[in-house]
């Protein structure tokens, strides 16, 4: 019923329960899980992972935190492990992180293209991290995405308006558990304005813990939470975002 489009299973907060874990997402209601990476080491792992569980995918690529030192063997890699593996779909989580600047913004620039580029020629949909980089994000994915290539705006923070303009472009985006906060009239916003045929469910796990868990470690099984705000919201049922979300993911990630 459930497709959590973006958590991090291999992330060390799950190495005491990782296997007991997801063995349990399935009676929880949750069908798919697609698990990007954020590194070389984490691109790897992704795969390992989604390759020992049927219901798991994964995605491959460096997060903007991580591409000071990459280099142009690690996008060969990032190739290799994308077309040498079934479970892999999509290229990511890239994109640029101007709130911890922790690698230099040129750096970030680069190596989202050069990824958006992999992902273009591979005819991969690719996964977006954007915090506090709103504008040179948009222009970015304006600018080099292939009109076949699938897009989307992992845990969206920007503006209903710019959801919009990225659904223009063909860019779904991904609700996570922040909608929940109390406080969080944009993304709320962005709910009510986008349209469900757009818009995918995911927790970022183990990170941003919805309501009513936030503090605790996330888990794919707290999706659910993103699907009853949303409903409540839209004014529709449980089950229509569901189901429509998971459609979508399903869709975009050319799963059958």
């Amino acid at each position: 019923m459930l497709f959590d489009s973006h958590a991090h299973l291999n992330d060390e907060r799950f190495d005491e329960d990782r296997d007991e874990l997801i063995k349990s997402l399935r009676e929880k209601d949750v069908d798919l899980v697609v698990n990007p990476g954020a590194d070389m080491e984490t691109s790897r792992s992704a795969v390992e992972l989604s390759n020992k569980y049927d219901f798991i995918y994964s995605a491959v690529g460096v997060h903007p935190h991580d591409v000071s030192n990459m280099t142009e063997s690690d996008l060969e890699e990032l190739k290799i492990l994308a077309k040498s593996n079934d479970k892999v779909v999509a290229i990511g989580e890239i994109g640029l992180d101007y709130y911890y600047d922790l690698s230099p913004r040129d750096k970030q620039k680069y190596w989202f293209i050069k990824q958006i580029e992999l992902a273009n020629e591979l005819n991969l949909p690719f996964i977006v991290h954007d915090r506090d980089a709103h504008g040179d994000t948009f222009d970015i994915i304006k600018k080099y995405k292939a009109p076949h290539t699938g897009c989307v705006l992992h845990s969206f923070s920007a503006s209903a308006e710019m959801a919009k303009e990225y659904i223009k472009l063909g860019c779904h985006i991904s609700i996570p558990g922040t909608v929940t906060f109390k406080n969080n009239k944009k993304t709320v916003n962005v709910v009510k304005e986008t349209p469900l045929e757009w818009m995918f469910i995911e927790t970022d796990s183990p990170y941003m813990t919805p309501v009513p868990y936030r503090g605790k470690r996330n888990d794919p099984s707290m999706v659910k939470y993103v699907a009853q705000k949303i409903a409540l919201e839209k004014g529709i049922s449980y089950e229509e975002v569901c189901n429509a979300t998971k459609e979508n993911a399903k869709r975009f990630f050319g799963i059958r």
